[in-house]
């Protein structure tokens, strides 16, 4: 099976191959034979119900001072294409939401992953809080006086941007911070969007970790282990990748969650667990396979690929 394949993501000149969790994908795509394209989320136009993409033929390879080619720019019609990875980093705005409602018009036919309806109505820490029990206690709200009757309630709380990615914006506020009502304030001032206050968690310190999920099914994880003085465990800050296993309650998390992932179509999903509370659910741009398949010495980016051509396959 050779499928087409566009890759809508940043510039592929940034990207760090070590880490990086589409370029995985795209290697692995080129091993099996398929055809890949690349193309920013700005080069997508919608004309007279056509999705059409100015996207460049690409190749990669695991060469760190030559790892990628883009051939001359075409302009793409995207229903003709087997396969779209949506694979743009966040923050979940009017852009990126815009995609979505874009790539709507070609999805199911040519699959979409993932499925732009289901990343729409799942943004990280919103999709969360559909699975009862789960996640610790969770206030979402643009109301100051409930945050502060929250603290209050809580006692040591993490407070966060909604729509945030990669850690930022992430404050810890210990019983005696002085700080809230004034990040209360930076809040509203950057954005009118709600906030997420959470209780803080101090089983932080021994890691933070991301499981991987492939059609609703767990594949690998990797606990990320917060730097010293640092409450965010994001390993751009600073975080460091341990090998890890999943115990009970992280199993019983994905059993929980899997079954509306997979019936959603939401193929490559990223959660994270701090001790025995699932926090975020990543279904926009999932990060961590490659740190998992050094540890594990499995290859997540197969077993992805294997369920999206199984997905294609059925389809036809």
């Amino acid at each position: 099976m050779s499928l087409a394949v566009a890759i809508q993501m940043d510039p592929i000149e940034s990207i760090d191959i070590e880490g990086d969790s589409t370029f995985s994908l795209a290697l692995e795509a080129l091993e099996r034979g398929h055809i890949l394209y690349h193309y920013l989320p700005k080069s997508l136009s919608l004309r007279d119900g056509s999705l059409l993409a100015k996207a460049r033929p690409l190749t990669v390879r695991r060469d760190k001072e030559n790892y990628f080619t883009l051939e001359n720019e075409q302009v793409l019609e995207l229903s003709k294409t087997d396969v779209v990875l949506m694979r743009q980093d966040p923050p979940f705005d009017m852009t990126y939401i815009t995609t979505t409602h874009l790539l709507e018009h070609i999805h199911p036919k040519t699959l979409v992953v993932n499925n732009p309806i289901a990343v729409r109505n799942a943004p990280e820490k919103l999709y969360a809080t559909h699975f009862k029990g789960l996640m610790p206690p969770t206030l979402i709200t643009s109301d100051h006086d409930e945050v502060i009757s929250f603290r209050t309630e809580q006692s040591d709380i993490i407070i966060k941007p909604l729509y945030g990615n990669g850690g930022a914006g992430v404050f810890h506020i210990s019983p005696k911070d002085e700080n809230l009502n004034a990040l209360l304030e930076m809040f509203s001032g950057i954005s009118k969007e709600p906030i997420i206050a959470q209780r803080y968690l101090p089983e932080v310190r021994n890691g933070d970790k991301r499981i991987i999920l492939v059609e609703g099914e767990p594949v690998g994880a990797i606990n990320r282990v917060p730097a010293l003085g640092e409450a965010r465990s994001n390993m751009h800050v600073g975080g460091r990748a341990e090998k890890t296993k999943l115990t009970d309650r992280e199993k019983h998390i994905c059993k929980q969650i899997g079954p509306d992932l997979k019936n959603q179509g939401l193929i490559f999903v990223g959660i994270d667990v701090i001790g025995d509370y699932l926090t975020e659910i990543n279904v926009t741009s999932p990060t961590g396979i490659q740190e998992i398949d050094r540890f594990d010495n499995i290859k997540i980016s197969g077993l992805i690929w294997d369920a999206i051509e199984a997905r294609v396959k059925s389809s036809n």
